[in-house]
């Protein structure tokens, strides 16, 4: 199989879908891979370390888009790349189709496969591609969330650890997913007190490894209103696997929070909890409403690309090897997990969360 690695052209986005080992691993399997000139860079991998491995540096994207038969990328496509998708083509990467129906329809009409990073599940229903960048998030969000409480940022003036004589930061995390929880021990690493809202159950493991300044809340409306009050930062945490994001944090209840407070919400590309939140970019990170921070970078993971790229690709290697060496069909009759990533297939929609956030019909 030809495999194609573009370069991203989402804004800010510095990583890449695949490594040097990536290639020389695809390549010792028989596969032929296409690295479009420039694609590593962002995230320091050069043209010659990959050509030193065996793959065929493209002077720019229509080659790869043309002659690949599957890409492998990070970022959803964007408008000029899905294009250039063709039918019988597989993408793999991340989509969150849920976010964008316009994206949906787009990739529907490319008569593409759309395999999702964020869907695929191992065998204990675990989500191995999302994982990484989900552990990057959530200790990215609370350093940003310090970073923007500053006063020049615009923020409250609060230092989240304090220091003798004064009173600590107060963090309010809402979910406690893999995101959650690293949001949650990076606060902590603060010194910062910490509510982390989710299910019972996710409750009871986490008391068990959360250090003591950590308090377990269980999430509802009552609950999260309360502590939005006190919070000087408040980070969206939450997951529903393929589906949108449920809205936590409504308009009405900035007018609570405190002025200067920053809201990081994790879940932003998954449309966001926050009623509030919208896309933004890591030029033009934060905005405000009722006098609160809004941090909605969708991509927090691509600032730090070169640790991102190796978290990520050390994940979805073995993947991109069964989807070339198998094809679609064979591979995901193999790996029910895999199966479970295929959001589209050959026009076809077969995520059910997609189909509901949209209404639309999921195929047979």
């Amino acid at each position: 199989m030809i495999i194609g690695v573009p370069k991203e052209i989402k804004d800010d986005e510095y990583r890449v879908g695949m490594t040097a080992v990536g290639v020389e691993m695809l390549t010792a399997a028989g596969h032929q891979v296409l690295i479009e000139q420039g694609a590593g860079d962002g995230s320091g991998i050069l043209d010659e370390h990959y050509a030193k491995h065996g793959a065929d540096i493209a002077p720019g994207a229509d080659r790869v888009w043309a002659q690949a038969e599957m890409i492998v990328k990070v970022k959803e496509p964007q408008p000029v790349e899905i294009e250039k998708a063709r039918p019988g083509q597989i993408l793999f990467t991340y989509f969150h189709l849920a976010a964008s129906r316009e994206l949906t329809e787009g990739l529907l009409a490319s008569g593409a496969t759309c395999v999702a990073y964020e869907t695929v599940e191992d065998t204990a229903g675990r989500l191995p591609l999302l994982e990484p960048m989900s552990e990057i998030a959530g200790k990215m969000a609370v350093q940003e969330a310090t970073k923007y409480l500053e006063r020049p940022m615009g923020g409250r003036g609060v230092l989240l650890g304090g220091v003798p004589g004064t009173s600590r930061g107060y963090v309010m995390i809402i979910g406690g997913g893999t995101v959650g929880t690293m949001a949650a021990r990076t606060a902590a690493g603060f010194g910062a007190q910490v509510v982390l809202d989710i299910d019972l159950y996710r409750l009871r493991h986490l008391d068990e490894i959360m250090p003591p300044n950590v308090t377990l809340l269980h999430s509802n409306p009552q609950t999260i209103r309360k502590h939005l009050t006190i919070a000087d930062a408040v980070i969206g945490a939450v997951l529903i696997k393929g589906a949108r994001a449920p809205q936590l944090v409504r308009r009405e209840d900035l007018k609570t929070m405190k002025p200067g407070s920053v809201i990081v919400d994790v879940a932003v590309d998954q449309g966001g909890c926050v009623e509030t939140i919208r896309p933004t970019t890591h030029h033009d990170p934060v905005y405000t409403v009722d006098g609160v921070l809004h941090y909605g970078v969708a991509n927090m993971p691509g600032a730090v690309s070169h640790t991102s790229t190796f978290a990520l690709t050390n994940a979805t290697l073995p993947y991109a090897l069964k989807l070339a060496s198998l094809g679609v069909d064979e591979a995901v009759r193999a790996d029910p997990g895999l199966a479970r990533g295929v959001s589209i297939r050959s026009g076809a929609l077969l995520c059910e969360a997609v189909a509901e956030a949209f209404g639309m019909s999921v195929e047979a």
